[in-house]
């Protein structure tokens, strides 16, 4: 009995008994089994990619399942690695309770048996061993003793049952202890009471309308610290890590989740101009955007180029003392209120890649919706949205505006692609974060409703299909949460963690629009009723699996680091 992580419950129907056993011996032997896999897949993934001994990028594209499946399988072994770990830390400190130890029985099982039975990339794309070019000895091989045991002992019915009643009995919004110090537990409890009082009221009417999100709520949001957050205390931050950024990011984001994108664009602004701006640049805008005295917004995306940013076309132009952009820009979010954009622009146009790219503070006045873009060689039209509102998207034309020469990131041309790509790994991990909050919300609305709506005579939480979809929503977003601050742990060190901000999206991502799915079903009709908040949190999921990099594109980077030899 105690070689397997499992829960025993009294019988069945009743709550699980106090006996847990977490075999770390054979956790370790199966994540072994499967980091083999890993390594067997990409082996023989490489050979197919490879002409004259270098990776093609013709033959990448070209067996995009395989290549791209590799991401999905590495984010899976990241995820149960991770999980494993939580495990150990939380039983070393006396935290590994009934709820943790199912959510991780469950946890390792299924993705256990996904990784062996397919791993679904996407609805109607499932990913397979064989995909790789395996054969079914090699893959046998791997399916060992521990991997066949922690299946066998995770999502079964008795455990599904226990996290059910558990998840049916509980008052917390956090389902399971999330591994949190003292000081982020605080945070936590902070931006919970912040999105109770002055969000999750009003965030159906704001959507229903296509309203900007209160000026009141953004000052709320400036005097807790949020647009400072890890903006160091020199330049008016509080200088606190990713860890917390995704804390306050996901507690924000199960409010709404314009609301807990605001904070996106200081982060990527204040990266940006931390990584690379002069001295002056730090204390003049730094200090601003910590206080919220000013607003960012991020315009990068073109029409017609999406991720490809090497294809960017903006031009800008020196000219004395200043540089005059010409060009447009698309989905840019929430230009109207910002008072700073981080536009990136070519400022060679004789290198037709990234080299030719710069990276711009251009400061604007603020706008309405009659006069959105009051400044010369400025002008634009809002996009309509299916969700993701409060802050709007806009296309924007640039005919001449000018930009003063000092407003050139760094005082440099030519280093715009990669000033934005040292921010990239702060962006992902914090929209993996709202992806987690998104699917928070979710789930809480799916339970309630599951608790409170009476068929045939019980309500639907005592159907065993009904509990299972929140017994999964709970197990996916403990996993998803547990790899979001695995990554942000990694930023917060200093190691490179491209490859687990990447992961840490593509899954959160795809967490967050299974739950939204999800709860909607369980919603019946009346989740297809505009009125109910589910409907709009079908929406706002839908995006994150889109923006910050979409899935193809997140899962092609991972694949090729992978490829290459990444870790």
């Amino acid at each position: 009995m105690g070689e397997s992580l499992t829960l025993f419950a009294t019988s069945p129907a009743h709550s699980p008994a106090e006996t847990i056993v977490f075999d770390e011996s054979r956790a370790d032997e199966a994540l072994s089994s499967i980091e083999a896999l890993l390594n067997d897949a990409v082996t023989c993934v490489r050979a197919s990619v490879c002409e004259d001994g270098r990776l093609s990028a013709e033959l990448i594209d070209r067996e995009q399942r395989a290549t791209h499946g590799l991401a999905w399988l590495a984010t899976y072994i990241e995820a149960l690695r991770e999980m494993i770990a939580y495990a150990r830390r939380q039983k070393a400190e006396g935290r590994f309770g009934p709820a943790e130890a199912l959510l991780t029985a469950i946890g390792l099982g299924e993705f256990l048996a996904q990784i062996f039975g397919g791993i679904p990339m996407s609805q109607g794309e499932m990913l397979r061993p064989a995909d790789f070019g395996l054969s079914e000895a090699q893959i046998a091989a791997r399916r060992g003793a521990a991997v066949l045991a922690l299946i066998e002992a995770g999502a079964t019915p008795t455990n599904r049952r226990a996290l059910a009643e558990l998840l049916a009995a509980d008052q917390s919004s956090t389902f399971g202890d999330p591994g949190l110090d003292e000081t982020l537990a605080a945070i936590r409890a902070e931006m919970r009471r912040f999105s109770d009082v002055e969000v999750i009221p009003h965030a159906q009417d704001w959507h229903r309308k296509n309203a900007y999100i209160p000026l009141e709520i953004i000052a709320g949001l400036a005097e807790m610290g949020v647009f400072g957050l890890t903006i160091p205390e020199a330049y008016g931050g509080m200088g606190l890590g990713k860890v917390a950024m995704c804390v306050v990011t996901e507690e924000l984001s199960r409010g709404y989740i314009g609301v807990g994108s605001l904070g996106t664009r200081s982060e990527i602004a204040a990266e940006l101009i931390l990584c690379g701006g002069s001295n002056e640049q730090k204390q003049e805008f730094l200090p601003k955007i910590a206080s919220g005295e000013i607003l960012t917004t991020a315009v990068f995306t073109e029409p017609n180029t999406g991720s490809d940013l090497a294809s960017l076309r903006t031009r800008a132009i020196r000219a004395g003392e200043v540089y005059r952009i010409h060009g447009a820009k698309t989905w840019i979010t929430h230009p109207v209120r910002a008072d700073l954009m981080t536009l990136l622009a070519r400022t060679d146009p004789s290198e037709k890649g990234y080299r030719g790219l710069s990276m711009f503070l251009a400061q604007k006045p603020r706008g309405t919706d009659d006069a959105p873009f009051p400044a010369a060689g400025m002008s634009g039209g809002e996009i309509e949205v299916l969700g993701y509102r409060g802050m709007k998207e806009y296309e924007i034309a640039f005919d001449g505006f000018e930009i003063p020469a000092s407003g050139l990131l760094g005082g440099e041309e030519g280093q715009g692609f990669k000033q934005l790509m040292e921010t990239f790994e702060s962006a992902r991990i914090q929209t993996a974060a709202r992806a987690v909050g998104v699917a928070q919300s979710a789930l809480e609305l799916g339970l309630r409703y599951a608790k409170e709506r009476v068929q045939f005579g019980k309500p639907l939480i005592a159907f065993p299909r009904v509990a299972d979809k929140l017994v999964m929503m709970a197990v996916e977003i403990h996993i998803a949460r547990q790899i979001a601050y695995f990554a942000a742990r990694a930023k917060d060190a200093g190691r490179r963690c491209d490859l687990e901000a990447g992961m840490a999206k593509l899954l959160a991502a795809r967490v967050a629009w299974a739950a939204a799915d999800n709860a909607l079903q369980i919603h019946g009709g009346n989740g297809f009723a505009l009125e109910y908040p589910i409907s709009r949190v079908l929406c706002d999921a839908r995006i994150l699996n889109i923006f910050e990099g979409a899935a193809e594109i997140q899962a092609q980077v991972i694949a090729r680091r992978l490829l290459e030899g990444g870790n």
